[in-house]
């Protein structure tokens, strides 16, 4: 069945964006010869197209779809051209008046199919799951609600096999995070016990963080990756073994490309928003991360590691 071009549009960042990689899977599986393209941020939309599950995308930023949501807005001409080429367009963008669906509409004939911007978090539904509910009017039922992301490692990051954890000891929320002395504790205790190379993940939120821990590792055994575009952190991660890390976007990412890993877990709904993957354990800590002892954290990592082939 020929669908014609089908849009995707989701705002979010880095997490949002990998919990709706299965709707885009799923419009791939059921419309192989559609082009399917993404509106949102260039960052996350680029995983999309580097996995092959998108063939194109515009960046959600543009200062001409600004326009659209506006009531009685004057609608950009060159964005009216691109709605006006779709036969199906899907939205998850927060619209409360449906100010952005009757303007996009009135540009083009295309089915317009509005979905969740959040999630529903009175059950215990998957993300993924309930956002792929709208593509029901597509008939198309029972997608895998995992989201999968096939990179290959770049042939010029080829080195000597090592035993490599990715590790993102930070988030965009203070509440989130494990306390910088556990990581400390922790990092210390792994260069001392085992032969791991370490690889820190983070950006903006981490600040100075990535520096301070890595001070604490030798520097033949780490690697700091900061601020990186996210296609080349994804091609980066899946060279490493495991991830270790809290509730946050790079974790989401680790478990797509398919890492084995371990999520320090707080108050947000597990059932919900966990990494949708069966090789990835949650330790739950509460509302208070800081009550997670070392000691627990350091026993999951032996158990997970003890999982992977050596090299």
């Amino acid at each position: 069945m020929n669908k014609g071009a089908i849009l995707v549009i989701r705002g979010g960042a880095m997490g949002d964006f990998i919990v709706t990689l299965p709707v885009l899977a799923a419009l791939r599986e059921n419309f192989p010869d559609t082009r399917i393209e993404v509106v949102g941020y260039p960052g996350p939309a680029g995983l999309a197209v580097a996995g092959g599950l998108a063939d194109g995308f515009r960046p959600i930023e543009a200062r001409g779809l600004a326009s659209y949501f506006a009531r009685r807005g004057e609608f950009d001409a060159d964005w009216a051209a691109y709605f006006a080429g779709f036969h199906v367009i899907f939205s998850y963008l927060y619209d409360p008046d449906g100010f952005f669906q009757t303007n996009v509409t009135s540009v083009t004939r295309a089915q317009f199919i509005q979905g969740p911007h959040r999630p529903d978090e009175s059950g215990t539904q998957h993300i993924t799951e309930q956002l792929l509910s709208p593509l029901e009017r597509l008939a198309i039922f029972g997608a895998d609600p995992q989201p999968r992301l096939r990179l290959a490692p770049p042939a010029a990051a080829a080195r000597p096999p090592v035993r490599e954890l990715a590790v993102h000891p930070g988030s965009s929320s203070e509440r989130k995070n494990w306390p910088e002395a556990r990581w400390v504790e922790l990092l210390t205790d792994l260069v001392r016990t085992t032969d791991l190379r370490f690889l820190l993940l983070g950006g903006e939120a981490e600040g100075q963080r990535l520096e301070r821990l890595g001070a604490v590792i030798p520097g033949d055994r780490r690697e700091i990756w900061s601020h990186r575009p996210l296609p080349e952190l994804a091609a980066r991660l899946v060279q490493a073994q495991a991830f270790l890390g809290h509730d946050t976007g790079p974790g989401h990412l680790a478990a797509a490309l398919g890492l084995p890993g371990i999520t320090l877990w707080g108050a947000t709904n597990a059932p919900v928003w966990r990494p949708r993957s069966s090789l990835f354990e949650l330790i739950h800590a509460g509302a208070d991360l800081g009550t997670l002892p070392t000691a627990s954290v350091k026993s999951a990592l032996e158990r997970l590691l003890s999982t992977l082939p050596v090299v």
